[in-house]
């Protein structure tokens, strides 16, 4: 079969197409063929080795696993040991980012993090769903009308959908990205944007109830400047050091009324159907840039990397 394969971390240079063995599935796994796989951050960071938390999970040295890709969508092929709910012929659709492997002709997932794709789905849809529907589902938990809130890296795949909900709460949003994004969030629907390049958002003086950060580069005490009383910041990722700083200051704003910390998004595949419901309900519409072939996985991630990607960007291996 055709993969994409990452030799060592490092940038796209690291990455090779070849062949490999189809793979077999192991106990509670099964063999998919991949038909759609979302780029996501998260694969840039298991290439790149960054932040460390990625070498953590990904290997120390070097990879654990050679083929990236976590939002896989693919036809059942064959059933490992002990799964049940599945049969070979179903389209299922999960976030794999634990195992990764979408990014080929066939994988071996997890059964325990996929569901059934709904029929009205494609697949392109269903590939942008797992990771980032997760995400924004999580990071707009019981936003209200009339609250504002500032997603900071919002262009990217999981921002554009903490905006769909937030707006449809009745939130006041305010957008932070590159400007070349600012225009497209404000045509998504964002109150307010600010270019990250030329501003920081905690130096504006303004202050907001709820703060949903995609890549945290600042300590608390910046943070802390930037919510309004009982306000609440939540990091999805960033710099190991800025989320350390991030949990032990969240401590001490406490007692300010503010809340900071990481956001917790629930692992399997209950989330995900919660995000195809609410696709299905058009609640939750991706924005896909672009669908491209397996030997565009390199590109792919260099601009998904230097945030250049507007929404998603999706894998067609074959």
């Amino acid at each position: 079969m055709r993969a994409c394969v990452q030799h060592g971390y490092g940038g796209p240079e690291r990455l090779e197409l070849t062949d490999l063995p189809q793979p077999n599935p192991a106990k509670g796994e099964m063999r998919l063929r991949v038909l759609a796989c979302g780029v996501n951050l998260s694969d840039w960071e298991y290439l790149t080795g960054a932040p460390f938390y990625a070498r953590l999970v990904g290997g120390l040295m070097k990879p654990k696993r050679p083929v990236l890709g976590s939002d896989t969508v693919g036809i059942v092929e064959k059933l490992g040991p002990g799964v049940t709910g599945f049969a070979p012929g179903d389209r299922v659709m999960g976030d794999t980012v634990m195992t990764r492997g979408g990014f080929a002709e066939y994988a071996c997932v997890p059964a325990a993090a996929m569901t059934h794709v709904p029929d009205a789905l494609s697949d392109d849809i269903a590939a942008c769903l797992p990771q980032p529907g997760g995400i924004a589902i999580a990071g707009t938990e019981n936003v209200a009308a009339g609250q504002r809130l500032l997603i900071n890296g919002a262009g990217g795949g999981s921002g554009p959908l903490a905006l769909q909900l937030a707006k449809a709460a009745g939130a006041h949003v305010t957008a932070v990205d590159n400007a070349g994004k600012l225009d497209w969030l404000r045509s998504l629907g964002a109150d307010a944007v600010i270019d990250y390049r030329q501003q920081d958002f905690t130096a504006t003086g303004a202050r907001w109830d709820r703060i949903l950060d995609m890549v945290a580069t600042r300590g608390p005490r910046r943070i802390a400047r930037a919510l309004s009383p009982g306000g609440i910041y939540r990091a999805v990722g960033g710099d190991v050091r800025v989320l350390l700083a991030l949990l032990a200051g969240g401590l001490a704003t406490r007692t300010q009324g503010k809340s900071i910390g990481m956001l917790l998004v629930p692992s399997g595949r209950d989330l995900t159907r919660r995000a195809a419901t609410l696709a299905l309900e058009g609640k939750l519409t991706p924005r896909i840039e672009a669908v491209l072939p397996l030997d565009a996985v390199p590109e792919a991630l260099a601009r998904t990397g230097r945030g250049e990607v507007r929404g998603k960007i999706v894998i067609h291996p074959t």
